[in-house]
């Protein structure tokens, strides 16, 4: 059978009756050209996916009959990604890449050198980039996303976490250990920004409990760091 076109229904929107609106039903009706009696594959982004025949379709919406629904378990390692801001059209390849490695959340966080501020209008469309993502590659859970002000809000945030490190440009850091970003308590791994981290920012990580770790001899671009955390990660946990 071929793969099932897939669309996102948001968790307080998943109840009878189910309705595709906005957006999605735009794809559905007038990018797909769906019609009523076929087929569709929903998400909700916490694990939940189900099989749905379209029992009609208005202006406005699409009426769907649930078929089969399936339950996705949380990750037993949780990953978060804290990457300082960094302003750039890469972003959306980090998102991307976020949700077909895995990642359980995104932490933006505003750093000292931070290419402007953390814009408080843009968390709707990053969250319909993690849609698209998930659509695409069949991932059934999405990352939650926070932002935070500064790097001390980060370290507090990341208290309870079993793992905690920080991918640090410097020389004397031990390069990273996969098995690091494994734990059952939850991970989190802190990047920079374009520029790095500064003085302050890294003593205040290493006070709060943060092991420094080196990815490699190269300078990598802060999407990259993240790919590069984000495969370690996937690896090491499959092998639990």
């Amino acid at each position: 059978m071929s793969r099932l076109n897939s669309f996102y229904l948001a968790p307080v929107l998943w109840r009878e009756p189910f309705l595709l609106e906005g957006e999605e039903f735009h794809h559905l009706t007038r990018v797909l050209r769906a019609k009523a009696g076929e087929t569709v594959r929903l998400f909700d982004g916490r694990g939940r996916w189900g099989l749905f025949r379209i029992d009609r379709i208005d202006k406005r919406d699409a009426g769907l009959n649930l078929i089969e629904e399936h339950a996705v378990p949380a990750p037993a390692s949780p990953l978060t990604l804290a990457v300082g801001w960094s302003k750039g059209l890469r972003r959306g390849f980090l998102l991307e890449k976020a949700v077909e490695l895995g990642a359980s959340a995104i932490w933006f966080w505003q750093a000292a050198r931070s290419q402007g501020d953390i814009p408080e209008e843009g968390k709707q469309g990053w969250d319909r980039q993690l849609a698209a993502a998930a659509k695409q590659c069949g991932a059934v859970w999405l990352p939650g996303i926070r932002t935070f002000r500064g790097p001390l809000e980060v370290a507090r945030a990341a208290g309870d976490m079993g793992s905690r490190v920080l991918c640090w440009e410097k020389e004397d850091a031990r390069l990273m250990d996969p098995e690091a970003l494994v734990d059952s308590r939850g991970s989190v791994a802190v990047l920079g920004p374009e520029g790095g981290l500064d003085g302050k920012e890294a003593r205040l990580f290493l006070d709060h409990g943060f092991t420094p770790v080196s990815l490699g001899p190269s300078i990598l671009r802060f999407e990259t760091a993240a790919t590069f955390v984000l495969s370690l990660h996937l690896w090491a946990a499959s092998r639990k």
